[in-house]
């Protein structure tokens, strides 16, 4: 596993509901819901779906970046796309090795691969400003990539919201963590994944360690960034949104939640629509 070129983005292999010439998506098609699958440049197929906004008024995009395994498919990941469709529109996806996308996991190193992907996708719909929103694994994700594809205008994202994400790899200091890290690491628990929980998990270790979520947020500014994170969250204690809000400096922004869990099932209605409130007006 190795981090990514930044730059190098993505392309469609099926560009639906396409108006223009190319096959990008026009303006016209905005109002059509769309599935396809991406193709990423480092050659897994991606499944994704868009979703349209109730308002074109924001000219704005949300992609979802969901928690290791869950899928687009997953209601808990419907359930967020369909809070944000109130603000903007949403595109969701499948990382790699999880749902009906190809490839095999490699938590959170080469799946800005697949968000790249999907931006770039989100931003041939014609959308002005494209927020990207992650989820745990996901969460990270959306730091990372914003970092490396930062001076990408196709591929890189105007606004970053990383809900209950890790600072820090290897992080085992709580029981789910230790579970995960089994789940991940041992043979046994690379089964439990693909049969149990839908997710194929690469037998291989990172190599090079991929640049961590602390290392990658001072990378992110200008755009603005926010760091959600509950008090009572069982997986990552409260160290690490605080790092990663102290490495962000005047360009983040960190809200801790009181009585928030973890990640997608932790994030109430309320929550979804402040962060959902957030990108449309920090957003470009």
């Amino acid at each position: 596993m190795s981090n990514p070129p930044a730059g190098h983005v993505a392309r469609s292999t099926i560009r639906p509901n396409a108006e223009t010439p190319g096959g990008t998506p026009g303006r016209a098609s905005r109002r059509t819901p769309a599935r396809t699958f991406l193709r990423t440049s480092d050659g897994v197929r991606i499944d994704a779906a868009y979703l349209p906004g109730a308002t074109d008024a924001a000219d704005l995009v949300f992609v979802v970046a969901h928690g290791f395994t869950g899928d687009a498919d997953r209601p808990h990941v419907r359930r967020i796309a369909e809070a944000f469709a109130h603000h903007g529109a949403v595109v969701t996806f499948s990382f790699r090795g999880h749902g009906a996308s190809g490839g095999r996991s490699t938590v959170g190193d080469r799946e800005v691969l697949d968000l790249a992907a999907a931006v770039t996708w989100a931003r041939g719909f014609g959308y002005a400003r494209v927020v990207t929103v992650g989820f745990s694994m996901g969460g990270s994700v959306v730091l990372r990539h914003a970092a490396l594809y930062a001076d990408d205008r196709e591929a890189g994202t105007d606004a970053v919201v990383s809900v209950s994400a890790p600072a820090r790899w290897y992080y085992r200091g709580t029981a789910p963590m230790r579970r995960l890290h089994w789940l991940v690491m041992r043979p046994a628990g690379r089964l439990v994944g693909r049969y149990g929980m839908r997710t194929r998990i690469h037998h291989r270790d990172w190599d090079p360690v991929p640049l961590s979520p602390v290392e990658a947020v001072p990378r992110i500014a200008p755009r603005p960034l926010l760091v959600v994170h509950g008090d009572r969250d069982g997986y990552f204690p409260l160290d690490h949104p605080r790092m990663l809000a102290e490495a962000a400096g005047d360009h983040g922004e960190l809200w801790v939640e009181p009585g928030m869990g973890h990640a997608e099932h932790a994030s109430g209605e309320e929550l979804l629509h402040r962060i959902g409130d957030w990108a449309v007006a920090r957003a470009g």
